[in-house]
């Protein structure tokens, strides 16, 4: 999934991230640095965003944008920060199905940074 947070005049911010994401509760959950873009946006007031579901490589490389990911099905969201450690456990298990190869490398990450707060859950529900 790729997500890029809507300015406060409604276009999209120049990040279209590539993130990992667990559907839970009607909603899309995702687990990111407090620092990132995502995240800070979110605590500057602006809690719209767009997302893309589906696979198309990295949105941003040395020869500019991929703009596949425009091909994909797409929704407008409100982002919320959760801090639920419930809702990141369930946001852990199909983490372990998805992604089995990497998350031996993340798991424990996301746990302590969320739990030191370097890391925050963000729901984002359809509008």
């Amino acid at each position: 999934m790729y997500v890029s947070p809507l300015r406060a005049d409604g276009r999209e911010s120049s990040c279209h991230g590539e993130v990992w994401f667990g559907w839970l509760d009607d909603a899309v959950v995702v687990i990111t640095g407090s620092e990132r873009w995502k995240a800070r946006a979110l605590a500057r007031g602006l809690d719209r965003a767009r997302i893309w579901v589906g696979d198309h490589g990295t949105w941003k490389g040395m020869l500019g944008a991929n703009e596949e990911l425009r091909k994909a099905p797409a929704l407008e969201v409100r982002a919320a920060i959760a801090k639920d450690a419930q809702l990141l456990d369930r946001l852990l298990a199909p983490f372990e199905r998805k992604y089995p190869k990497e998350i031996g490398s993340w798991r424990d990450r996301m746990r302590q940074g969320f739990a030191d707060g370097s890391r925050v859950l963000i729901r984002y529900t359809p509008v």
